[in-house]
Formats: structure tokens, sequence, C-alpha cells
């Protein structure tokens, strides 16, 4: 099956003797003892491991875990290491899983933050307790992007796990287990729900052997896992995520080369621009280049808030990956310990009709 046949079949599994179109919802905690029942729905049923299903697919992976957050399914890699593990990961990621390894896992797992764009870096980084490489590309909110192959190469060297978050990109535009990584981690909050009102997590394994059995463990037992309801939401979304992303990239292609020749806008980070420093490593491993971008605005972090003030068709919120079009001054979010700069803008670029958002952020850059 090719991609938009997959999203659209894959996670539809009919038990039900009536047959319809459309799998039902199946809200039963608890399930007769029988060959194959799921028991308990904290172990299994039949709408997250539809879901499931189709996550695995459309990574090419051989088997998914679904969580109740994106941080819960990071934690849950995390968990699984063993105490006293070294993690290397990107200086420049998102900041509640960096928030994660700093505080919740504060003497538990070391962790060294690099410059993953430049792989001699990662290299560098390794130490014998190293057992996790994890990678976000593009990342949040630079729109950095990592040579995920390279990596791979590096760490399989030294047999060492690589985790790659792929949030940004969505198994549309990017297959990290193809290239090379161990597992794949979603916020499904994000694109693959894709409509702002499903939270969850997932994540994908290329083998469901060795650290898996472990993930699926913290799965089950921790119990950090999706309602059937939201399972069943997060699946029938999933069948419009290829077009959806389509539109998405589409537009943010645009405006990012909109706002690159505005004079009122100092730099943007979008990894489809020729003029962005890993521009070519993005279009050797992504098919497209998403619906994320970052622009700073000229003068300071007021000027920059100005800006969002006078839009009228982005809204002001945290979040990304939904059809209508958000923004916010991620510095201000992200904390006093941010790298961010403070007059950068994270625009995550909505389905509304492109001459719409062109002609809204012009009159907000210009007034």
């Amino acid at each position: 099956m090719k991609l938009e046949t997959i999203a659209i079949h894959a996670g539809t599994v009919i038990e039900d003797k009536n047959r319809p179109a459309v799998q039902p919802i199946t809200l039963s905690t608890t399930f007769e003892h029988a060959e194959g029942s799921p028991v308990y729905s904290r172990a299994n049923n039949p709408n997250r491991l539809a879901l499931e299903q189709v996550l695995a697919k459309l990574e090419h992976g051989e088997a998914a875990a679904a969580f109740s957050s994106g941080n819960a399914a990071g934690m849950a890699v995390f968990q699984s290491l063993n105490p006293g593990s070294h993690i290397i990961a990107p200086d420049d990621m998102y900041h509640g899983l960096r928030s994660l390894l700093l505080n919740v896992f504060k003497g538990i797992l070391e962790v060294t933050f690099v410059d993953m764009t430049n792989v001699n870096n990662i290299a560098d980084a390794i130490n014998s307790k190293t057992a996790l490489i994890w990678v976000e590309t593009p990342s949040n909110p630079l729109l950095q992007i990592s040579d995920i192959r390279r990596i791979c190469e590096i760490a399989n060297e030294r047999h060492i796990k690589v985790a790659c978050d792929n949030t940004f990109a969505t198994p549309v535009f990017q297959n990290p287990l193809l290239l090379g990584a161990d597992f794949v981690m979603h916020s499904t909050t994000k694109y693959l729900g894709g409509h702002s009102d499903i939270l969850g997590g997932a994540l994908i394994t290329k083998s469901k052997e060795g650290l898996w059995e472990r993930i699926k463990m913290v799965q089950q037992v921790g119990g950090a896992v999706p309602s059937p309801f939201d399972c069943y939401m997060l699946t029938r979304s999933i069948k419009t995520l290829p077009y959806r992303m389509k539109g998405h990239a589409e537009h943010a292609g645009i405006i990012a080369t909109f706002l690159q020749q505005h004079t009122k806008v100092d730099k943007v980070y979008y990894p489809g621009l020729l003029s962005h420093p890993n521009h070519l490593t993005a279009a050797a491993q992504m098919s497209g280049f998403g619906g994320m971008l970052s622009f700073e605005v000229s003068g300071t972090a007021k000027d920059a808030d100005r800006v969002i003030s006078k839009l009228n068709f982005f809204t002001h919120a945290t979040s990304l990956g939904g059809v209508e079009s958000l923004i916010e001054r991620r510095a201000a979010v992200e904390g006093p310990d941010t790298k961010t700069p403070q007059n950068l803008l994270r625009v995550s670029v909505g389905l509304e009709h492109l001459d719409d958002l062109l002609e809204d952020l012009e009159q907000a850059l210009d007034k």
C-alpha cells in the first residue's frame, strides 16, 4: 500500500458482525478471558491496537506503542534505560522533553546536549555509558536539521540505540527507521491529530526485540495510555494526514519565502529555503519540508509581541500541527534558561487560504 492508502485503511480493524465501514469505539475496560483477549484496557484495547497498527505501517516499523502524551512516549524510552546510562541529545530540542531529562531524570541518567548539525559533536560526546542518541529533526524551534543516516552509522558502530523525534516532519515527509534509527517518537497531539483536540504520543520500533520489550512493559505497567475514544479520534484524523501535510508544507514554503524578503524580518528558519545551512541534508532525507517555520522580527521581544497582537488569522497559542495557524514568541514560553532568541516567533502554518495568511502577516509587520 502507498502512504495515502495506509493512512485510510491500516487503522481499520473490523470485527463487528454488522461490518461497519468505520471501526466502532470499544469503551469496555475489561474483557472476557479468551484466546487473544485484551483482558484489561491498560494492557490493550481494540481501538489502541488499530491505532498502533496504522502508526507502525506509516513509519515502516515492526510495532508501535501509543501513549497519553508525547512526553509520556519520550519518558517511556528514558525509563527503559538502565540507571546511570548516558544520553546524547540535541541542544535545540522540545523544551518539555529537555525538562524531563534535566529534572525528572536528574541523578538517574546522564545527558549531554550537543549541536547535532555537526555529527562530529556526537562522536566526541560518546562515552562508555552512552546508551541512546536522541535526535530531533527538524528541531523545535530553530528548525535545525541533523543527518539521521550519518548519526545512525556512528551509533551502530558503537552499538548505541537511536531514537528520532519525527513530530515536525511526520511520516509523510520523513521515515527515520528507513534511515537507520531504532525508534521513532511522535507527539500525536500535533500533526497526526491535526485538529488541536487530541492529546497523545507514540513510539514506533524497527524491531520488537531488546529495549522495545522494556518500553512495552513501561507502557502497560505504567499505564500512560490513551483512551479508546482518543485512539478512535486519532485513527480517524490520520486518514487525512497525507493531504493535510501537503497543504501545510506548500503554505509554509511560500510564507517562508515571503518573510525572507520582508524588510522587517531579520532571519527565517525553514529547511526548504536554499539559504538554510542544512538545506541539502534536509532535501536528501525528507520528501517535503513541513509546515513549521520560525522567524526573527527586526527589533526586540516587544516588537515581536506587537506583531502577534496585530494578527487576525494566526492564533497566539502554544502547540502546533492543527488546521488553524498558530504563532507564539517561543522564548517567553520556554522560560529564563532558554537559548531561543527573544525576538523569534514560531509559526505553525495552517490550512486557511494562503492569500489571507500572507495579507495578515503583511499588515502585522508593517504596522
